[in-house]
């Protein structure tokens, strides 16, 4: 049976799965953590943010994990653990290898379940969801159906895939173009998103004090992919949050420069009762979750939301 949105279970995380990868350079490495008991169990695959690893992100994925889901972690290779030099002929490309590196863990979930210990029969392959933070919401958006524009305006190859019924893009840039520093528009020229067919449900989170040195504009560009996409969207902006959200990518990182625990815990509590809704778990947890934001003297964020077709 699923596990109960209030209930937490003991963890099991496995690593690394080796999963083939050719025409990569590499093998692609992943980790996995899923709870002990349980079956049924829904599937998150989670795209790192520049430079971390499959070992990163551990305040949301070891909840999501005690909380009913297994999570799958790629190592992407601009991970600091691979230290692929600048000049590697792969490094222009790398936002497609991030894709594929995604799409390579969707192509083998059998694998990935014989590889792990006490995991064997418990995916739940009918309910996946895809979720990122900074570069990797720009890699899982892509899955979602962004399209990068070419130098014209004209939308690249629509990488988009079904198995991916519901999206959490945290941190995720918006639009390029003007937007874009020089700098970033100089050396990340795949940072040029269309978003107007990203029509998978998806919850964006921002917040209202990231202020990125690659875009000419303030934390609303973090919203973009909430305002210019179709579909059934929901945006949740975190009062006070920068870039790391209060400390999403791993415990005690010296990065994070807005720690606040009590802003990780309403966060991930937050997207554990977003991603159970929109995978049809959990009918009630979100719509509770809202309420009670709404109705909080102190808030930490607020929600909104929006369907067009």
């Amino acid at each position: 049976m699923q596990t109960n949105v209030s209930t937490s279970t003991p963890v099991i995380s496995f690593k690394p799965v080796i999963l083939s990868a050719p025409g990569r350079g590499q093998d692609l490495q992943v980790r996995v953590s899923a709870p002990a008991t349980g079956s049924q169990l829904p599937i998150i695959i989670f795209s790192q943010g520049f430079g971390w690893s499959m070992d990163s992100y551990g305040p949301l994925v070891d909840y999501w994990a005690a909380h009913g889901f297994v999570v799958i972690q790629p190592t992407h290779l601009d991970s600091r653990t691979l230290n692929l030099p600048p000049d590697d002929p792969r490094t222009p490309m790398i936002w497609r290898f991030r894709v594929e590196d995604l799409k390579l863990i969707l192509d083998q979930l059998d694998r990935i379940e014989a590889s792990v210990p006490v995991l064997g029969g418990r995916l739940d392959r009918s309910r996946i969801a895809a979720a990122g933070h900074s570069w990797g919401g720009q890699t899982v958006s892509m899955l979602l159906g962004a399209r990068v524009l070419d130098a014209h305006g004209e939308p690249g190859e629509d990488m988009s895939d079904s198995r991916i019924k519901a999206g959490l893009l945290l941190s995720t840039t918006g639009l390029g173009g003007e937007d874009l520093t020089p700098f970033a528009a100089e050396h990340f020229p795949f940072m040029n998103p269309s978003f107007s067919d990203m029509r998978t449900p998806t919850l964006v989170v921002a917040g209202d004090h990231d202020q990125s040195h690659l875009s000419t504009r303030g934390p609303d560009w973090f919203t973009d992919p909430y305002f210019l996409s179709p579909g059934t969207k929901s945006l949740l902006t975190l009062f006070g949050a920068e870039h790391m959200l209060g400390g999403i990518s791993g415990y005690n990182v010296a990065e994070t420069t807005d720690e606040n625990p009590e802003r990780v815990a309403f966060l991930r509590q937050l997207t554990l009762s977003y991603l159970r809704d929109a995978l049809d778990l959990d009918n009630s947890s979100w719509l509770e979750a809202r309420k009670a934001l709404e109705e909080s003297p102190h808030p930490l964020g607020r929600i909104e939301s929006k369907q067009e077709y």
